[in-house]
């Protein structure tokens, strides 16, 4: 197979912020053809997970997403923090954060990229099983986050009705469902 990956010539930031960066290229592809601009969305690391109580519900998070203006079902989830050991330690901040739950297992199920054509980074993917509610939410200032439990077979509903729009925890669901 031939190699296509392109050189980058040049880079220049447009834009930095807490988690969210704007970066154009300029690349050569190996062909020759000059490629600009090409803009490169840089962003954290992400977790996500498919959460399991002890007695095998699904703990779901119902909220208010202002990019679409819309309220949605998703999977618990978040941004790897440069504090943070590892991925699954992300996962477990997270989950204890916006859930209020401890897990006593996880498997890695992957990763996966909500566009690779533009976005640089990487989510993570789990299933956690074993959780217990040891304590309140603990949100983020701008985190409204209600919490649902659900069968494995609504679960699956919410699914097949497209109650789950979010695209890398459907795919994160379709892994950890195969899991299982």
């Amino acid at each position: 197979m031939r190699d296509l990956k392109w050189k980058v010539l040049k880079s220049e930031y447009l834009f930095k912020d807490l988690w969210f960066t704007v970066r154009r290229d300029t690349c050569q592809r190996p062909d020759g053809k000059i490629v600009f601009p090409y803009y490169v969305y840089e962003f954290p690391e992400w977790v996500t997970a498919l959460a399991l109580t002890e007695d095998g519900k699904v703990i779901l998070e119902r909220q208010y997403r202002h990019g679409l203006g819309e309220v949605a079902f998703e999977i618990p989830g978040g941004c790897v923090d440069d504090t943070d050991a590892s991925p699954e330690a992300a996962i477990a901040r997270e989950l204890l954060e916006e859930t209020g739950y401890s897990f006593s297992r996880y498997e890695y199920l992957g990763k996966t990229c909500a566009n690779p054509s533009t976005n640089n980074n990487w989510m993570h993917m789990f299933l956690a099983t074993g959780g217990r509610r040891v304590k309140e939410q603990s949100l983020d200032d701008n985190e409204d986050i209600e919490i649902h439990l659900v069968t494995i077979e609504e679960l699956k509903k919410l699914l097949e009705e497209n109650q789950i729009i979010q695209s890398m925890h459907v795919t994160t669901i379709f892994y950890a469902l195969a899991k299982l």
